[in-house]
């Protein structure tokens, strides 16, 4: 077995079996190239059944010169996963990355905007270009909604449950949520969609996607990032922010507000609820309100 087709099988095993995203089967993917790339550039000729422990830890070794540990941790995870892979269909007996461990990290706490600054950002919106009902529906949802960038470009105009006050959200690996949208996010996509979209020549294989560019076309992730990107500068944010920090800022603020933990779960489509605590360690005010409101030794 050689390392292309082993790659290659492990690409589809991931998009098929595991149902992942494709940007995520592409992450996975990239780390195992920068293995191959060690492996050839330092001669070392062993096949993904053959690599040993204490090559993969040169290996470790060699990248922790030029990138930081989360980093390596994340490296670390994604050739875990492949030799898992290999396990799993019986081309080895053994995960050799078992033996090698990531290296400890912190807790990285989420970059978050206040209300004030999402409400800038919002009026600083040229509603009087073509693309700026769009823009401000886009800010919205992802305010309201606190989707990832992807759920937000993929989101169907047959997603949209008005009338129940839900949209569904397809996430990562293809799982499905529904999601509570507020009235005014609701007001802003129909006044878009009635009214921008329509005079758009729709491209037919996105005749169902609510978020199109000028061409009738699914907009890009990247264009959703110059779009924020663009009015922090137009407002002066000196904070650096991306579509992500709506998604922060969504679920930072309804627990500041009270919200159960175990709700803001279910609404950012985290698998686990140790993803959402993270949030818990955002603002600790939030903590200090809780035991002067609940507990009864005040």
């Amino acid at each position: 077995m050689n390392w292309n087709q082993s790659l290659t099988d492990y690409q589809h095993y991931l998009k098929i079996e595991r149902g992942l995203s494709v940007n995520t089967v592409q992450n996975y993917a990239l780390d195992v190239n920068k293995l191959i790339v060690f492996l050839s550039d330092n001669n070392i000729d062993k096949s993904p059944t053959q690599i040993s422990a204490e090559i993969l830890q040169q290996f470790i070794y060699s990248i922790a010169k030029s990138v930081n540990a989360r980093s390596q941790s994340r490296i670390i995870s994604g050739l875990r996963s492949f030799f898992d892979y290999l396990v799993f269909e019986n081309y080895r007996a053994d995960n050799p990355m078992d033996l090698i461990e990531s290296p400890k990290i912190g807790r990285k706490l989420p970059d978050t905007l206040s209300v004030d600054d999402i409400d800038s950002l919002i009026a600083a919106i040229d509603l009087s270009s073509p693309q700026g009902e769009r823009n401000r529906a886009i800010l919205e949802t992802l305010y309201s909604c606190g989707l990832r960038v992807s759920e937000l470009t993929h989101l169907k105009i047959s997603d949209l449950f008005f009338d129940e006050g839900f949209i569904k959200v397809t996430g990562k690996g293809n799982k499905q949520r529904f999601v509570p949208i507020a009235p005014s996010a609701q007001r802003y996509i129909t006044i878009y969609k009635d009214q921008l979209r329509n005079s758009i020549a729709v491209d037919k294989q996105y005749e169902d996607t609510l978020f199109l560019n000028r061409r009738g076309r699914q907009l890009t992730r990247a264009m959703i990032f110059t779009i924020v990107r663009q009015l922090a500068e137009k407002i002066g944010l000196k904070k650096t922010i991306s579509p992500h920090t709506f998604r922060h800022s969504f679920a930072t603020h309804l627990l500041e507000n009270g919200a159960d933990l175990r709700a803001i779960q279910l609404m950012l489509g985290h698998e686990s609820i140790t993803t959402t605590e993270i949030y818990m360690h955002v603002d600790n005010r939030h903590l200090k309100d809780v035991i002067h409101k609940f507990h009864p030794r005040k």
